[in-house]
């Protein structure tokens, strides 16, 4: 089967830190440090039950920092070439190293980091890391480099600006002036740095005067370009020079360790040619390696997918597009626009809406709601194959508005400093602590993401973009909303997106060619919204309107089969009516009973509007203070008013930890289940297959009140009488 990227990114000294000191400029002893084995078998596979595949740990290999490490034999660095008290994770310092702020151990951390590859494979997912190729901090030195392995800048001829053989690019006879570097606090009494000759600065800088702007904390990497001979620049790859053999043999080193695929930082500063040569060389060992590559000009795309690159940002064509959408610049309109001009190599396109670089979608410099990136967020995951990226925190709103140190209040979350991210440690450490609208949220991207393999029609299916036959419709605002289908074998999805605030009632047309170029007939279908669950009919008539009702920021993912007109369920059929409130609660006790006793759901429950009833099998009679307690969840549950949502499933593709068996109160009808299940979730408390009546969230179920009990010891049942009282 086909996969679909799902990448979520984390910054891994940042992710697992539960220290909320968050002072500026604070050292590792004052804020902290996440560590690697913050991702434990639970964390692991919470971020795998978002839709994700593979795991993006930024920051793992060894960086400058300020911090002291010299008690275990890492170097230290000046504070004065340092960004940042923690230091950027992008001028590395051991590329053969691990950071050791992740690790608790010190001297064991390649061993933990081992350990994480290994659970990570283990929750059912594949490991990223960052390779960084185009420059080095400035006082790289590898201790940890195998034996044998020449180090990076050992064999260079320093009184040469230029040689292919060397690794670094110099000033001959010139020092390194920082004059022009302000100095930030955390250098304040620090020694003086000195560099001669001067190496050249990272950003293609070629002299010995780096400005507050460039990246001068770091060095460029030689990969046989002369930037400054009389030409311009020169390539000499014959023989390959030096640096593209010690890169190659880092990437070969690192996917020995069970890494299975690298982000490339800048690869466009790196020569194309290069990554032929590694990539091939990778791959020829490794062939399932990824190479994902940061490349921001549209005109080098295809050259660099020729080089071997699987992947590329797609930043400044449908990043960019997406965000001017969000903030309402540009029109819903010009997504089209942005896809086709990269239509031959789409499927090697990366679409994000965060990452380290980025501002976040909830900050005051990007659209000051979280809500507002779902429609883009829809688009984004589900519009083609290709991958797709989120970013630690997004799913919870995080805002990026703290002001950290070295980069201030700027709208990302610091690369630079020991910090915690609120919406990170909330929903992986302290879920309580969550609001009701962080859990919706998170749910919310939790449905997109888990379509994007769930669904077939996204996963490998063809895309029809509905724009182009809905520009001049009055029923329809192109500025606002984005409309697409996607087709696999059967099953079709209808996707809107609504960039607008409000809620709108729009129609939109499917023009005759999709009939044609989708092979769809001209039938009644009947049409369920993944999103929320609720179904209508729809005529499919070439050149016809849908009619639909959109939430403001928010989508339709409607699916439909064209084979069948309605999809038939099984599971919890009903011979009457249900009350929802009370059906609802039935969800609750049956999940509130296991985590209180280890129970199994109820197989024997009346449900009714008035008073009902439920009996489960436990190992010993609840005592009186064990029923309060059964009475005292209810009501807690039910006043965090968590969200009661509903997604469709292929029956053979259940969430771990679901099954048929778990039906409420009609497990053997298991075996006469359709194709197609109805799951309904309430909050991240319970998932159970089921087609009953339920309200939208737990407030409106009103107070749970328990009326008595029953225990048949010959059993072992335990019967509970309840009813609920509307708010």
């Amino acid at each position: 089967m086909k996969t679909k990227l799902v990448i979520y990114q984390v910054l891994t000294r940042t992710f697992g830190n539960r220290n909320l000191t968050r002072r500026a400029y604070g050292t590792l002893e004052e804020n902290g440090a996440g560590k690697m084995n913050d991702f434990d078998g639970k964390v692991l596979q919470r971020i795998h039950d978002l839709g994700v595949t593979h795991l993006w740990f930024t920051g793992i290999i060894r960086h400058a920092t300020c911090t002291d490490y010299s008690a275990f034999g890492i170097p230290c660095q000046n504070p004065r070439v340092v960004k940042g008290r923690a230091g950027s994770p992008y001028a590395i310092t051991d590329y053969y190293d691990i950071d050791p702020d992740i690790a608790v151990d010190v001297d064991a951390r390649m061993a933990e980091f081992e350990a994480l590859v290994g659970r990570t494979h283990a929750a059912g997912m594949k490991v990223l890391m960052d390779f960084v190729p185009n420059h080095v901090a400035r006082q790289y030195r590898s201790i940890a480099r195998p034996q044998g392995v020449e180090d990076l800048g050992e064999g260079d001829d320093t009184g040469k600006h230029f040689d292919a053989q060397n690794n670094f690019y110099y000033c001959p006879g010139e020092r390194l002036d920082l004059s022009c570097i302000s100095e930030s606090e955390y250098a304040h009494g620090a020694g003086p740095y000195e560099e001669f000759p001067a190496k050249c600065t990272g950003n293609d800088r070629f002299d010995a005067h780096p400005q507050q702007n460039d990246w001068y904390e770091t060095v460029k990497l030689n990969y046989g370009v002369d930037y400054c001979d009389a030409g311009g620049r020169s390539c000499h790859y014959n023989p390959v020079p030096s640096t593209w053999k010690k890169m190659t043999d880092i990437l070969l080193f690192w996917a020995a360790k069970g890494v299975d695929g690298f982000r490339c930082d800048m690869a466009e500063m790196v020569p194309h040619e290069f990554w032929a040569y590694a990539t091939q060389q990778v791959k020829a060992l490794y062939p399932e390696a990824i190479f994902i590559g940061e490349v921001y000009d549209p005109g080098q795309y295809r050259m660099y997918v020729e080089s071997g690159f699987d992947y590329l940002y797609d930043k400044v064509g449908m990043y960019d597009c997406i965000r001017g959408v969000i903030c309402d610049q540009r029109p819903a309109s010009s997504i089209t626009r942005e896809w086709q001009q990269v239509d031959d190599i789409r499927d090697h396109m990366l679409y994000f809406l965060e990452n380290h670089d980025e501002q976040r979608i909830a900050s005051g410099f990007f659209a000051g709601n979280p809500w507002k990136g779902v429609p883009g967020m829809i688009v984004s995951a589900l519009l083609q194959q290709n991958p797709v990226m989120v970013y630690a925190g997004q799913e919870f709103g995080e805002r990026g508005m703290d002001k950290e140190g070295f980069s201030g209040r700027d709208g990302r979350s610091t690369i630079f400093d020991y910090w915690t991210c609120e919406a990170v440690y909330k929903g992986f450490f302290h879920r309580d602590a969550l609001t009701t609208d962080e859990k919706k949220l998170s749910l919310v991207y939790q449905g997109i993401l888990r379509f994007c393999n769930r669904e077939k029609a996204v996963r490998e299916g063809q895309t029809f973009d509905l724009m182009y036959a809905n520009n001049q419709s009055y029923q329809f605002n192109p500025r606002r909303q984005f409309a697409f289908l996607r087709k696999a074998d059967d099953e079709v999805l209808l996707v809107v997106a609504n960039f607008d605030d409000r809620r709108v009632q729009i129609s939109v047309t499917v023009p005759a060619h999709a009939y044609d170029f989708l092979g769809l007939p001209e039938q009644e279908v009947e049409m369920t919204d993944l999103l929320s669950g609720f179904t209508k009919t729809a005529e499919l008539k070439r050149d016809g309107q849908i009619a639909l009702d959109v939430p403001g920021n928010y989508g339709r993912i409607y699916k439909f089969n064209i084979k069948k007109k309605t999809v038939e369920y099984v599971l919890n059929s009903h011979n009457k009516e249900e009350f929802p409130p009370a059906h609802t609660a039935e969800h609750l006790l049956n999940q509130v009973m296991f985590r209180l006793f280890g129970a199994a759901r109820s197989t024997n429950a009346h449900i009714e509007r008035k008073k009902s009833k439920m009996t489960f099998i436990l190992d010993h009679k609840p005592d009186r203070k064990e029923e309060k307690a059964i009475e005292d969840e209810m009501n807690r549950l039910i006043a965090d008013d968590l969200p009661v949502t509903f997604e469709l499933v292929d029956r053979d593709s259940l969430p771990e930890g679901v099954s048929l068996e778990r039906a409420a109160r009609l497990p053997a009808l298991a075996q006469d289940a359709s194709e197609m299940l109805r799951l309904v979730r309430i909050g991240d408390y319970d998932v159970c297959p089921c087609i009953g009546r339920h309200v939208r969230s737990t407030a409106q179920i009103g107070r749970f009140e328990l009326l008595g009990t029953n225990w048949d010891e010959q059993k072992h049942a335990f019967r509970i009488r309840f009813k609920v009282i509307p708010a």
